[in-house]
């Protein structure tokens, strides 16, 4: 790697995410970005081969930067850098192209070792994003996830998905606010998940919902 980008409206994050990439390819010629703007204007004039992008911009969103990138500067791999661990953000940024997606929780040694692993072929992964990816791409623990589910279970999680809360569970199911209360309890104790977002994924991976996930 000989040209990276840092963007970045923070200037701490931009310090040492630019060392970081220092570390891991030395001699690399490094500029940064704090806009989408700015970020778009070197794509074409820098042309970057790698780029840290955060998704949370002044003017926009590093998603639609990382999907410019794939349209205009194709041999740049282009790695989120967030704080945002959630299916909300880490989906559309897969999507769009990104390369790789890791966490700023992490020292800077860390991220140093994960992005030289880009030259063994391997893809820049903060620890908990793979573990996520691991079970969402995991077809062959759905059937399991769905039969130890109840069939009211399987009802509940299908209400949860398309975004009832619970009295609107509740009535839909015709029990108490205590019972269905209990039902998401024992949902997300099965499938191991902690939010909403995450049920309505292992929703969609067993069938029971469509998604654009």
């Amino acid at each position: 790697m000989n040209r990276g980008l840092v963007v970045e409206d923070l200037e701490s994050s931009v310090a040492w995410l630019s060392r970081a990439l220092q570390g891991a390819f030395p001699g690399i010629e490094v500029r940064t970005a704090g806009t989408l703007a700015e970020a778009g204007r070197l794509l074409g004039e820098f042309t970057p081969e790698i780029a840290l992008v955060d998704l949370g911009l002044p003017d926009g969103s590093g998603v639609d930067l990382i999907a410019r990138a794939g349209r205009e500067c194709a041999n740049c791999c282009c790695i989120v850098t967030t704080i945002y661990a959630d299916d909300a953000h880490l989906f559309p940024a897969l999507r769009a192209g990104a390369g790789g997606y890791l966490l700023k929780d992490q020292p800077v040694e860390r991220v140093i070792e994960q992005l030289q692993a880009i030259d063994r072929g391997e893809p820049p992964l903060s620890p908990a994003i793979a573990q996520r990816l691991l079970r969402v791409f995991a077809p062959e623990t759905a059937e399991n996830d769905d039969a130890r589910l109840t069939p009211r279970e399987r009802e509940t999680l299908v209400l949860i998905a398309k975004g009832y809360r619970l009295p609107e569970v509740s009535a839909n199911l015709g029990v108490t606010r205590n019972t269905a209360a209990g039902l998401i309890k024992s949902i997300y104790r099965k499938l191991k998940v902690s939010s909403r977002a995450e049920a309505a994924l292992e929703a969609a991976r067993m069938g029971l919902i469509h998604t654009d996930f």
